[in-house]
């Protein structure tokens, strides 16, 4: 079984590195992997209330919840002290929202809702009509609503069960626009392609295509990111439309993604190795403890029942293995000899931290 795990995570690894190889030469649609200057989203946060717990919301050790409660009571012309309140059944929350590029008043959005203070659950709630500002301080949107949890909590302190992380809800279309954010594409002259993953091999490539359907001189790449587009035209959003369709190979990146909460590793295409020798070995330490009753001689006065626990250690260590990785070595080459050490992820992790470390891994390491 153990064996068999370590071959589907090895496996898992060269199917991802055959899929980078085998997507490394195809062509991509501009508008994939770029972006135009100015066509960006903005952040957008609030604070409200949630009511309607089911005795789950913050407790009197949220003063502030309280306090929200009292105002908002205030707006009704009905006047109560703070520290008299009980707000189980409400709780302080946070909103969160992105405000997509090119939105309308009257448009909504999704919004997140996250607990401020001490509450259970949000799980039941519903969201009061809580404002949306940007970085600026002005209002952008207006967020109400029902809240999904995408699970839920029940029973007591003693005996509760949780699904999901229930004091985070969202509501879908929970938020109306109220106003419009300007959007400039274009200085008058020219227009701005940004490009996702900056490398200069492809904004070359990027300008290259465009000034063979437009002409000669028509772009430029600016930097590893930016390529401008001479703007010849007034219209602009077709121009933005007919380069976002044009097909360019996107040069392949020399990179390695290790996730090492879930030992997920991706390898890019490209990587490389110089000479190195790889060994691995493992020491393993085993405590056992075993329980024994220890009785008195049946004919004597004296002495009793006693307990004894006898404790063995034993320690094991694997014999190393070395494997020699040659010059030009390829990734293929590189997750064989993981899979002849037969290494766990945390164990991958480990060897390409070391690689990195030795100068031998010729690529970019990336640890989430």
């Amino acid at each position: 079984m153990r064996n068999m795990r370590y071959t589907a995570i090895l496996i898992t690894i060269v199917l991802l590195v055959l899929t980078s190889a085998a997507c490394a030469d195809q062509n991509v649609k501009i508008k994939n992997i770029a972006k135009i200057e100015g066509a960006r989203s903005n952040q957008l946060f609030g604070y409200g209330l949630v009511i309607g717990l089911d005795g789950t919301g913050d407790t009197q050790q949220a003063l502030f919840t309280a306090q929200s409660v009292a105002n908002m009571l205030q707006k009704f012309g009905i006047t109560v002290p703070a520290d008299k309140l009980k707000v189980k059944n409400v709780a302080a929350v946070i909103v969160t929202a992105d405000l997509p590029p090119f939105v309308r008043p009257g448009s909504k959005i999704d919004i997140n809702v996250s607990s401020l203070g001490d509450c259970k659950s949000l799980q039941g709630g519903t969201l009061l009509q809580t404002p949306l500002q940007a970085a600026n301080g002005q209002v952008y949107a207006v967020a109400q609503g029902s809240i999904s949890t995408g699970g839920f909590t029940a029973g007591t302190e003693g005996t509760k069960v949780t699904k999901n992380h229930t004091t985070v809800g969202r509501i879908p279309n929970g938020a109306i626009i109220e106003q419009a954010v300007p959007t400039t594409l274009t200085d008058g002259d020219s227009i701005h392609i940004l490009l996702n993953n900056p490398e200069f091999t492809t904004a070359v490539r990027v300008a290259q295509a465009v000034n063979d359907k437009l002409g000669v001189g028509s772009a430029r790449a600016l930097d590893a990111a930016t390529i401008e587009v001479q703007a010849r035209s007034q219209d602009v959003i077709g121009l933005i439309a007919e380069v976002g369709e044009l097909s360019v190979v996107e040069a392949a990146i020399a990179k390695v993604i290790v996730n090492e909460r879930t030992g997920t590793v991706v390898i890019g295409s490209d990587v490389k190795l110089s000479p190195v020798a790889l060994t691995h070995g493992s020491l393993s330490i085993e405590v056992a403890t075993e329980t024994q009753v220890s009785q008195p001689n049946p004919l004597s006065k004296t002495g009793s029942t006693e307990v004894v626990e006898n404790t063995t250690v034993e320690a094991r260590e694997e014999g190393h293995r070395m494997v020699n990785l040659q010059p030009g070595t390829t990734l293929g080459e590189l997750v064989r000899a993981m899979n002849e050490l037969k290494v766990t992820p945390r164990d991958v992790v480990a060897i390409l931290q070391a690689l990195k470390q030795a100068g031998a891994l010729h690529a970019e390491l990336e640890i989430l």
